[in-house]
């Protein structure tokens, strides 16, 4: 069976986390994606560290199964280059600064003025207009700005998600965007011009703490790891350590005092009846939890609860979950070459029963340069004047680009 996006070209000046999850997205379901790196230094993602075979984890989490053109783009043949790419591509994605692609002529108005079936994508930090249009918009500083701050954390300290949670919603919504562009233009022929902004799609995210803002005029305290709406929710102590334990209605908390804590006399306490009720009198609440759970070993708890039922876990950390078995059982890590050796990869979440996502190559900067420059109409006389002026990189098949520069030079 053919992958979903077989046949497709997405043409992508990426960079960073939020538009490189996009494209990436996109090459998992099967599309061509040519990523346009600066000539200098690429992807600004390269140089956040090379921890995973000497390269930027960042960046090798982001940009398998796509092709490096690394292009000066003031440089009037590169640029000229990339708009010919553009012209034979379904998809134009970039995440350049606010008014850097009209100004380079790749805004959306003008490309689809002669392809007016392309897809452009444009994903900002804040989105053209409004007071914030031309601000810095990074990942933290986003979940700041929509709220996401102010409800993480404990009582004590707001801190910003581990993970770029800014980043990963847009780019998310930006992929998502793109295939339903792509199935609308099957049906119509139109293609589209999308904005997708880092503010609006953390904003979309904040869905409960910001209707309870907007309709109860109550800001959501910080809660730590329990729940503003839902008791008891939270991480209890054990003997030897501690279980979460999220009960999410009043059967659960039936089980849970009945089957796992042997008290029954708890489910009509007046203070626990209802889970209103139990947030209204959190504090006895969790207390009575935290009594019972202290009897129990951390292993014969977690297992108990699972018996029942009860949803449960306990606090993993990122080596656990690297040799979690339930990824192992389901077969989830696949390799994926990069230039500094095999690395190990998770499939894509979404798993299709009849063909399995490609986990191609995370290219070295300009590694497809010379071969995709060659597509859009160009002679390797060119080329070579373009690799030796600078104004392209190739960076491997130093053979044949020396070639190239030699044929110049003579």
């Amino acid at each position: 069976m053919s992958l979903p996006l077989e046949g497709y070209t997405v043409v992508a000046i990426d960079q960073a986390v939020a538009a490189p999850l996009a494209a990436r997205n996109l090459a998992d379901l099967g599309a061509r994606v040519i990523k346009i790196e600066r000539a200098d230094t690429g992807d600004l993602a390269r140089s956040y560290d090379h921890l995973v075979h000497g390269t930027a984890s960042h960046f090798v989490w982001l940009n398998r199964g796509k092709e490096s053109v690394a292009l000066d783009l003031k440089d009037p043949a590169c640029l000229d280059a990339l708009r010919a790419l553009i012209r034979k591509a379904d998809v134009f994605l970039q995440n350049l600064a606010p008014g850097a692609a009209e100004r380079l002529g790749l805004g959306a108005e003008e490309l689809r003025a002669d392809h007016p079936e392309l897809v452009v994508v444009n994903l900002t930090g804040y989105g053209a207009g409004g007071p914030f249009s031309q601000r810095k918009a990074y990942d933290m500083l986003v979940q700041a700005e929509a709220g996401l701050v102010s409800i993480t954390g404990t009582s004590d300290d707001a801190v910003k998600t581990g993970i770029p949670t800014a980043d990963i919603a847009s780019g998310m919504y930006c992929s998502q965007a793109v295939v339903a562009a792509l199935l609308r233009r099957e049906r119509t022929g139109e293609g589209a011009t999308i904005d997708v902004t880092m503010l609006e799609a953390t904003a979309e995210w904040m869905g409960h703490p910001m209707y309870v803002q907007m309709y109860a005029d109550r800001q959501l305290p910080r809660m730590g790891l329990s729940h503003a709406a839902i008791a008891p929710y939270d991480s209890y102590p054990t003997s030897d350590g501690d279980v979460l334990i999220g009960i999410q209605n009043d059967r659960g908390w039936r089980s849970l005092v009945t089957d796992v804590f042997g008290r029954p006399d708890l489910v009509d306490d007046p203070r626990f009846r209802t889970n209103i009720l139990r947030v209204e009198n959190r504090e006895a609440c969790d207390a009575e939890v935290s009594a019972q759970t202290r009897t129990w070993t951390t292993t014969a708890l977690d297992t108990r609860l699972a018996e029942v039922g009860i949803p449960a876990a306990q606090v993993n950390t990122v080596k656990g979950l690297v040799e979690h078995p339930q990824l192992k059982a389901r077969k989830r890590w696949r390799p994926v070459e990069t230039e500094g050796g095999v690395v190990e990869a998770l499939l894509p979440p979404a798993t299709f029963a009849d063909v399995e996502a490609p986990m191609g190559p995370v290219p070295a900067l300009g590694e497809h340069t010379a071969a995709v420059l060659r597509e859009t109409g160009l002679g390797d006389h060119q080329i070579a004047r373009l690799l030796a002026s600078g104004a392209a990189v190739q960076h491997e098949h130093i053979e044949q680009t020396d070639r190239l520069t030699e044929s110049v030079i003579a």
